[in-house]
């Protein structure tokens, strides 16, 4: 028996007027997920818990069956795991963005765009050594990562203040944020330093010549120690592997002891390796129990506001993952269970995460489930008699059919 969770990154989303009082997701042509949704059980999962944040880290910790009132510590140790850092007792990780911000006003700062226009890695790892070679001291080291996406190493103490996902504040004034990093002299300094070297970098000079977003500034955030987590092996008898261009998710696997698996050409946007990754997926449950397959370009548009790239990653999602991974399991007589989902909303009204329960598919080969007749939706979770996850091991318990070794 497999067993899989399929994730589109903040697919969920809000009725919106342009498409008929639709959701981008009931907007979308999407018939492998319908069939599965059909044929399958729904349920509601609460993956967000009252009082925590609606990012990716807390939503697919919970879909990976941990309690982030247990585990939870931060979103940046899950990314410095995934980047091969180990970091010491004294040491904490922050996430280091590559942004575009907008001083041109006096006083004001203004959130241009939380990626730098989705910075390449090659532009992005000379922008990170360059931080290194002339801003590093013993108390920061700026470590590369994917794209936009990278870590800030920080030895000792730090100014205890309230950091801010960048991307929850695209197009916004963000001063009151950005100050607050200013009224600690050391944090002052390593930003100041930081945006001149930025400024005058042949990267940042080429973007700006070509019209792109410079990264002109980094943003940090995400911060805390390592976690301890028990494997899923530990917890429920069970191999598997991990698949996603995010660090975040990687480090997710590794500390759930799974195999992170390097697709080549996956970027976390529109222009994915999908064929990469059903074909790592579907090598990995020839040798192991599960699989975690996980797409961020939903997100990603959701952050951007765009409403017909969201549904193009939807699709994308549905017709270059969903459907020929299940169709590979299907040729090779595979039985298996999938669950297909979403981590949280991403509403491209508002351009940031939400908290709402999401809907989730579990449908079983054998065809044992009483079937839900109706196409896969926001909506489907609110049907009567629907099946509501309110704690973060149900998930995982359901797929497995309790399939539990202990916990």
């Amino acid at each position: 028996m497999k067993y899989l969770i399929l994730v589109g990154d903040g697919m969920g989303d809000l009725p919106i007027a342009e498409i008929g009082n639709r959701t981008p997701l009931q907007a979308a042509v999407t018939p492998a997920m319908d069939e599965l949704c059909r044929k399958g059980q729904v349920y509601q999962n609460r993956t967000v818990p009252t009082g925590y944040p609606p990012g990716s880290d807390v939503a697919n910790l919970s879909l990976l069956g941990y309690r982030p009132q247990q585990y939870y510590t931060g979103r940046a140790p899950l990314e410095a795991a995934a980047m091969g850092i180990a970091l010491k007792s004294d040491e904490t990780a922050f996430r280091c963005n590559m942004v575009t911000l907008d001083f041109s006003v006096p006083g004001h700062v203004r959130m241009i765009d939380f990626s730098a226009g989705h910075i390449s890695n090659r532009e992005s790892h000379a922008l990170i050594a360059a931080l290194e070679a002339d801003c590093a001291t013993d108390v920061f080291h700026f470590k590369p990562g994917v794209s936009y996406r990278h870590i800030l190493i920080v030895k000792g103490p730090y100014p205890e203040m309230e950091t801010a996902p960048p991307h929850d504040h695209t197009g916004r004034d963000v001063t009151e944020i950005w100050n607050r990093y200013l009224t600690d002299p050391g944090w002052a300094s390593l930003l100041a330093k930081s945006r001149e070297v930025l400024a005058d970098h042949p990267v940042n000079v080429q973007r700006s010549r070509e019209g792109k977003n410079p990264a002109n500034c980094i943003w940090l955030w995400g911060e805390g120690r390592p976690p301890s987590m028990p494997t899923l092996g530990q917890r429920f008898g069970i191999s598997g592997s991990m698949i996603s261009a995010v660090d975040l998710l990687k480090g997710l696997g590794v500390n759930a002891g799974l195999t992170v698996v390097d697709v080549p050409g996956a970027t976390g946007y529109l222009d994915t390796n999908y064929q990469g990754k059903t074909e790592a997926a579907l090598d990995a449950l020839r040798t192991q129990d599960f699989v975690f397959v996980h797409v961020e370009a939903p997100d990603e548009t959701g952050h951007q506001g765009l409403l017909d790239k969201k549904i193009q990653a939807i699709e994308e999602f549905d017709d270059r993952i969903v459907a020929p991974i299940i169709q590979g399991l299907r040729d090779r007589g595979e039985d298996f269970r999938v669950a297909v989902t979403m981590d949280h909303f991403t509403p491209i009204a508002l351009r940031t995460h939400t908290s709402d329960p999401v809907p989730v598919c579990v449908y079983d080969s054998r065809e044992i489930l009483p079937g839900s007749g109706q196409p896969f939706s926001e909506d489907i979770s609110r049907l009567p008699g629907v099946g509501f996850f309110s704690d973060s091991e149900q998930l995982m318990e359901c797929l497995l059919e309790h399939k539990e070794k202990g916990r």
